[in-house]
């Protein structure tokens, strides 16, 4: 009598269990969409395999996923990536600079912007899932994250996949241009070495030229680097281009020194000026001897109503 009892409150206990985690499975097997995400849903059931069971749509209502299922959320929308040291306008992983040397050997800070989109065919999000929502990848503070888990996760697989390949297109189409294709002042240092008179220059022509190799190639190189084209409406904009600072210094330098001879040169166009108005005046005295003694009168301070050539002792100014 005792052993049935036991064994009673024993299959009691173990049904109220597995109705209560039965519960909580179904109370967890809903899940939704925002407007700007869209989700992965991977089954996770005892009894099932961690495959994908569905997707759901941005801006879905409540969904059923299934018992302990797990939805990997990641950007619908339009998504952009900042390269710049400004820590107003950087991304979450932060300021930086990409450094890349030019044809002529000039290191080149490049800071712009980078837009894309997480393609939303369901196939493809399914590989993309596969093949990089199921691992982790390491952000800015040394954290392992899934490409799925916030904005930190996302930008931690953006900085460890599709990051190099854009350092990699910048250095390929910033190094086939000369430093003062991208910076015109950059050539003012050995122009200023060779006494070289420089040239204006326009750096927005370069500039277009570089955005727009990138543009043509950069999600070529992405497919190819992750397997896919799982990023699409890519588009860099370049928006500034920096020099090294002892280069910078060297350019400012030369600045001030061509400020200081455009200065001295203007002073001697002066000067020559001066002197050969003082030359023809003179010679104009010389033939009209009259226009020398009326301009001495019209030099005369205000007021003077006696006037002796030749004495100014009996100058004798008005009341």
């Amino acid at each position: 009598m005792g052993l049935s009892r036991a064994l009673t409150a024993g299959a009691i206990a173990a049904a109220g269990l597995f109705a209560l985690v039965t519960l909580f499975g179904a109370a967890t097997g809903f899940d939704r969409t925002d407007g700007g995400e869209i989700a992965v849903v991977r089954d996770g059931g005892p009894f099932d395999d961690s495959g994908i069971r569905q997707i759901i749509d941005p801006s879905s209502g409540l969904t059923w996923t299934g018992l302990w299922s797990s939805s990997h959320k990641y950007p619908a929308q339009q998504r952009f990536y900042t390269i710049t040291a400004d820590p107003k306008r950087a991304t979450n992983l932060g300021v930086d600079v990409v450094t890349v040397p030019s044809s002529d050997g000039v290191n080149l800070g490049i800071e712009g912007t980078l837009y894309f989109t997480l393609n939303l065919d369901h196939e493809t999000l399914k590989r993309f899932d596969d093949k990089f929502g199921t691992r982790t990848f390491r952000g800015q503070d040394d954290e392992q994250r899934y490409a799925w888990e916030d904005g930190e996760g996302w930008s931690a697989f953006f900085g460890q996949a599709v990051r190099p390949v854009v350092d990699n297109a910048l250095r390929v189409q910033v190094g086939a241009m000369r430093c003062a294709d991208l910076v015109p002042s950059c050539e003012m240092v050995d122009s200023a070495r060779r006494g070289v008179t420089l040239q204006p220059r326009d750096a927005n022509g370069g500039i277009a030229r570089v955005q727009n190799a990138i543009n043509t190639t950069l999600e070529r190189d992405l497919a190819q680097m992750l397997g896919d084209r799982f990023l699409t409406g890519l588009r860099f904009n370049l928006v500034r281009v920096t020099l090294p600072q002892d280069v910078q210094k060297a350019v400012d330098g030369s600045l001030a020194a061509s400020a200081a001879v455009a200065q001295a040169q203007a002073e001697v166009d002066s000067a020559e000026a001066r002197a050969r108005a003082d030359q023809a005046r003179q010679t104009g005295y010389e033939k009209c001897p009259a226009c020398a003694e009326i301009d001495k009168l019209k030099s005369l301070p205000q007021g003077i109503t006696v006037y002796a050539p030749g004495n100014s002792e009996i100058v004798v100014p008005s009341k």
